[in-house]
């Protein structure tokens, strides 16, 4: 079906991004899957071409278009080309948008250029080791004293965090008995704080060069000019953001559930068993014709979930419903598509195998299916 989500625009950018990948990121991919991580300048790299930049105002060398398609323009063109650019779209589609709508001046003239530029990186630390989907028994506190807050805790799953520059880190600033959400602030740490740690890289089942970590943070002195917006008003704001979050993942969902079935259909036409191509079949197009329409289903659903939200009113509800079908989708899809592969569908080195295990967390992190239900299931009175 055809798509009418993005101006020409939009698809200037995507030749930009797509020339990148296949210039500066294919040739290494591999090389950054062995190492486990992308490098750090990789980052920097993107800021000269004004690929992640785009959101920040000129006035701080961006590109002032403050327009999330960019982002799935970005994400797509990853999927095509099967990459992955670390945890660059937890940096561009959730942590961003903070600086973006609670920086106050100051802030902004302090980070904003880095950020445009990429010489800035950004995490953000929620989920502790005794608290994940519950924000609100948030352990890490922050102290006041003087001109600065005592952080003390430690996150764990923390997407970015072994490259990150800045550390948007969820603390408790007050405690209220009555209302446990209350009392929650957010603190930007810097890299090189004393007491800031970045612990271990976490292995995972996919998504191999995005580093996920553990950061500790003992007795950190963080200014208190490093408060992002109101203190003790942190779970609002983590709130506000949660549509876009969702988006993203379903953005990647169904980029990579599409880049499955096409590079399924190149392998059964090339593939022969019996002295017939897998394709010849009448299973194989069956499967892949259904597959199709899933993918096409999903993806219709998707952009005008984002044409709401561009708009600015994508409800959390339909968010909710968006995360959970795209991902559900991606699913069945990267397995259906893994089966048609046979044996070398299994194979680590199989194009197909890295996207199964990657697709495995996308019904997890930001919201679990179970969660997305629950929002859904609320909104129909039940």
């Amino acid at each position: 079906m055809r798509r009418t989500l993005f101006t020409q625009d939009h698809e200037d950018f995507r030749l930009l991004v797509r020339d990148y990948l296949a210039r500066e990121v294919v040739p290494e991919y591999e090389q950054w899957r062995e190492a486990g991580l992308v490098p750090r300048e990789l980052f920097t790299s993107l800021g000269k071409l004004g690929i992640i930049g785009t959101a920040i105002a000129e006035e701080y060398g961006g590109g002032g278009q403050d327009d999330y398609r960019y982002n799935v323009v970005l994400q797509e063109e990853c999927a095509r080309a099967g990459v992955t650019l670390g945890g660059l779209r937890t940096h561009l589609d959730i942590v961003v948008p903070y600086f973006l709508g609670l920086a106050d001046d100051a802030q902004r003239s302090r980070w904003f250029p880095g950020l445009a530029s990429g010489e800035l990186y950004t995490a953000i630390a929620m989920s502790e080791p005794g608290t994940g989907s519950d924000l609100a028994g948030v352990a890490t506190k922050a102290v006041r004293d003087g001109d600065h807050y005592v952080l003390n805790g430690a996150k764990t799953f923390i997407t970015g965090g072994y490259h990150a520059d800045l550390v948007i880190v969820v603390a408790r600033t007050s405690t209220d008995p009555d209302n446990r959400r209350a009392g929650l602030s957010l603190l930007v740490v810097e890299k090189g704080m004393p007491g800031f740690t970045v612990g271990r890289k976490l292995d995972k089942l996919g998504l191999t060069v995005q580093d996920t970590v553990e950061l500790s943070f003992a007795d950190v002195r963080v200014p208190v000019a490093n408060l992002l917006g109101a203190e003790g008003e942190a779970f609002s704001y983590l709130g506000r953001n949660l549509a876009q979050e969702r988006l993203a993942i379903s953005v990647g969902a169904v980029a990579q559930a599409r880049a499955a079935l096409e590079m399924t259909i190149t392998y059964v036409r090339d593939r022969t068993v019996f002295g017939k191509p897998v394709a010849h079949f009448q299973n194989t197009k069956f499967e892949l014709a259904a597959i199709a329409a899933e993918v096409e289903a999903a993806q219709t659903m998707l952009d005008a979930a984002i044409t709401a939200l561009v708009a600015g009113d994508l409800s959390p509800v339909d968010a909710a419903k968006t995360k959970l079908f795209c991902t559900e989708m991606q699913g069945r899809v990267v397995d259906r598509c893994l089966q048609l592969h046979g044996g070398y569908g299994y194979i680590l080195e199989s194009p197909i195998a890295r996207l199964y295990a990657d697709a495995r967390v996308s019904r997890i992190y930001g919201g679990t299916s179970e969660v997305m239900k629950t929002i859904i299931s609320k909104s129909l009175g039940l």
